[in-house]
């Protein structure tokens, strides 16, 4: 299993993750994303890639702001977690980092866990090309800058919500390619989380 990810430190910690879970030969790669607050995630979504993600470089980004967060593949909205901390959702708000890693998730990542890693096929490496990040750069001294200021592109009003193409290509994804969203799971969360609604 290969992880992206933006996390802050500590036990409570804030996290946004892009996983990248394992496939059997042949078929579609899948993707997770996963959001912590306050140390507290399993607020997992799963998609199918439409391409193969080992083939080419593709683009994957995180926009974050007090309104929204979206995951984009290629630009392609793939999932939307809106700020309702108004109504007592968590809502991501530490400084983060950015990680990347490689992990044996074979227990569960593939096919459920019925599928093992081949380790015959070691080393593994992931490749990254055009590496770029946008960010409110936070000094440790000062943790209280503002990084909700309009000075920043991310939070000018057009970011606040997806345009329509966007949303078309949003709810698209989610029709033709999700295969799990914790918002409808509910052996794992019989009352639907509040930020489901």
């Amino acid at each position: 299993m290969y992880l992206m990810q933006l996390t802050s430190q500590g036990r409570s910690h804030d996290e946004l993750d892009f996983e990248f879970l394992g496939n059997r030969e042949g078929k579609p790669y899948r993707l997770q994303t996963n959001v912590f607050v306050d140390g507290q995630g399993n607020r997992e979504q799963r998609i199918l890639l439409w391409f193969d993600p080992t083939a080419d470089f593709h683009n994957y980004r995180i926009l974050w702001n007090q309104h929204q967060i979206v995951f984009y593949v290629d630009n392609i909205p793939i999932r939307v977690y809106k700020n309702k901390s108004d109504i007592g959702v968590g809502y991501p708000t530490k400084p983060m980092q950015i990680q990347a890693s490689l992990w044996d998730g074979d227990s569960w990542a593939t096919n459920g866990g019925k599928t093992k890693t081949d380790w015959s096929y070691a080393p593994f490496r992931a490749s990254f090309q055009g590496f770029d990040v946008s960010g409110c750069q936070v000094p440790t001294s000062n943790i209280s800058q503002n990084c909700s200021s309009d000075k920043y592109w991310w939070n000018t009003q057009k970011f606040w919500r997806l345009d329509s193409v966007r949303q078309r290509q949003y709810e698209r994804v989610k029709h033709k390619y999700m295969t799990y969203d914790y918002c409808a799971d509910r052996n794992r969360y019989p009352e639907i989380p509040l930020e489901c609604l």
